[in-house]
């Protein structure tokens, strides 16, 4: 594909660009051949410049903003074109050169927390370690300062924990720290707010803003979220399939979109102005929203019966504070709700507020310390062995972290048969008919099964998971922040399919997320959670018209974009 790119701005500063990219070709040596998998392309960020590159999972962006940091792996080169930081060519630069950039000069923080920290260090220990490297004052008041400016709180305590004992956002929030540490002149920040909920996001991107204002500090930031790239960047990249397709300023760009591929993306973007997920297509329905789906569509109304009750669930920690003392920690604390079959019902909240421990322990995955969690009439705590094994075929998870929940020794069609294999499904033809089913419900190729986690992107690999996720044909799943980790194009494709086997099979969903837009499309019902407590429930629509609360409101004020008029031709 060689269509035009559309450039909106006009004219060349006069200012040397900090960064610029010129006809950037990128290729991996792989057993079938060198593959390409980014060619002509080129950017330019200025000083101070925030510059959002925006393209679904596999186009080119995170492995584009590698280059620029000499961290592509092993089996790539860059085979074309220039990147020129402050007017210097690092495109074939030594590894002495690039480890002299890193850290006060080019910062970056990494899409996955989890394999990115040292599983066996603590977190006070990494941050310190990254600014003795960079030779900056490293005290324990000094990294606190770090991790508390990226929106850690406690940071003094929390510097003495491992990534383990950190939430999914917790994590992120440390990596972020970690990539501010130095105060670079140029971050780059591949999805660095994905993990996180919309008032530490708030928090984090305001930083990011002051470092650019009062520093002077440029960002090239790698992103699936379009309100975000339309609030906080100065310039929007386009990238398709390894090519820049579209570049300009971000709010023209998205309101004006001239390619087609940019026009699909803005299109798929989830919208506040939405009241369910649109899978009327999917189905053939003529409704274009499933509040008044046909009747042949079996649908929440017409069972009403209630699959899930959560009652005065709580549940402690004990937390490590020194010289063999613990302290105790309060994750949940009486929190009650219930999940009605074939509905969606999203639990959200700040990071930390408890939303995945709830989710852990629905799943028996963590016993609680006081209340029930009553399934289908009966208290899961009851459940023997084999009940267990049982509950574990009807009741999946989808968990926030692809990475860390796939083995990074099974292939991709072993990872998703496995399920099936434990369970004795069928044979292997047909196990292996389903994989192929499956990884083209989540847009995967099936050339994806002889791959390995370690070789597929972020959101190639949560793709995986929710498609192991359903090869059991559950009746609930639980979805920790299963999109997250999405561009906007597969998150909306992923969505429909969810909503199309809820209204086909009267599927029920657990879903834990930060993202209010992603809940206003997809949940019927809303609990909102702070400080491990339930502050708030009720129907989407009465919570997202009418919030009671000022949590509930301030979680609602704080999503990026959220006033961003759409055109019509695309909205």
């Amino acid at each position: 594909m060689n269509a035009p790119v559309e450039i909106h701005e006009e004219g060349a500063s006069a200012r040397r660009p900090l960064l610029e990219i010129r006809d950037l070709a990128i290729s991996f040596k792989t057993s079938g051949g060198e593959v390409n998998a980014v060619r002509n392309a080129h950017l330019t960020v200025m000083p101070g410049e925030t510059v959002a590159i925006v393209g679904e999972s596999g186009s080119g962006k995170s492995t584009t903003a590698l280059a620029a940091i000499g961290l592509l792996p092993s089996n790539g080169r860059v085979s074309g074109g220039q990147i020129l930081f402050d007017g210097e060519d690092i495109s074939h630069a030594s590894e002495k050169r690039m480890i002299e950039l890193r850290g006060n000069s080019i910062g970056m923080v990494p899409q996955d927390p989890m394999s990115n920290l040292n599983p066996v260090w603590k977190i006070g220990y990494q941050v310190r370690e990254t600014l003795k490297a960079n030779g900056l004052p490293d005290s324990a008041d000094d990294v606190a300062k770090v991790l508390s400016e990226a929106g850690l709180p406690d940071a003094a305590r929390r510097a003495k924990q491992y990534p383990h004992e950190f939430s999914g956002g917790m994590r992120q929030r440390a990596l972020i720290a970690i990539g501010l540490s130095c105060q670079p002149r140029l971050l780059i920040a591949d999805e660095p707010t994905s993990a996180l909920d919309v008032t530490v996001q708030r928090q984090i991107l305001d930083h990011l803003d002051k470092m650019t204002t009062e520093l002077g500090t440029a960002v090239l930031l790698i992103t699936h979220d379009l309100g975000l790239a339309a609030e906080r960047a100065d310039k929007v990249v386009v990238m398709y399939r390894g090519q820049v397709v579209e570049a300009g300023p971000s709010l023209e760009l998205l309101q004006n979109p001239q390619h087609p591929y940019t026009k699909r993306l803005v299109a798929s973007a989830p919208s506040l102005a939405s009241r369910r997920i649109q899978a009327a297509k999917e189905l053939g329905i003529e409704s274009e929203d499933l509040l008044a789906p046909d009747e042949d569509v079996v649908v929440a109304s017409s069972m009403p019966d209630e699959v899930l009750q959560i009652e005065n669930l709580r549940k402690v920690f004990k937390l490590r504070s020194g010289l063999g003392r613990s302290t105790d920690f309060t994750a949940v604390d009486d929190v009650s709700f219930s999940v009605k079959r074939g509905t969606t019902t999203a639990i959200v909240g700040e990071s930390g507020s408890g939303k995945s421990t709830v989710a852990q322990m629905v799943l028996n995955l963590l016993a609680p310390t006081s209340g029930k969690i009553i399934f289908d009439g009966v208290d899961t705590s009851t459940l023997n062995s084999k009940e267990i094994f049982a509950f574990r075929r009807r009741v999946q998870p989808i968990f926030q972290d692809p990475y860390g929940s796939l083995d990074p020794m099974y292939n991709i069609f072993r990872t998703i048969e496995e399920p099936l294999r434990t369970h004795k499904i069928g044979d292997k033809a047909s196990r292996e008919k389903k994989v192929r089913e499956l990884l083209d419900q989540v847009a995967l190729p099936q050339s994806t099964m002889q791959r390995y986690p370690n070789e597929l992107s972020g959101g190639q690999r949560q793709r995986v998971a929710i498609a192991r996720a359903l090869a059991l044909d559950p009746e609930v799943i639980i979805c920790d922040e299963a999109v997250s980790a999405l561009d906007v194009l597969v998150q909306a494709q992923v969505l429909n399919l969810l909503a199309e086997l809820q209204s086909r099979l009267g599927l029920t969903y657990l879903f834990i997320t930060h993202d209010l837009a992603v809940v206003r499309q997809i949940a019927d019902h809303v609990c909102v959670m702070e400080r491990g407590k339930l502050v708030e429930t009720g129907s989407t629509d009465d919570v997202f018209d009418s919030p009671q609360q000022e949590y509930t409101k301030a979680l609602l004020n704080a999503i990026p974009g959220a006033g961003l008029m759409l055109p019509p031709e695309v909205a």
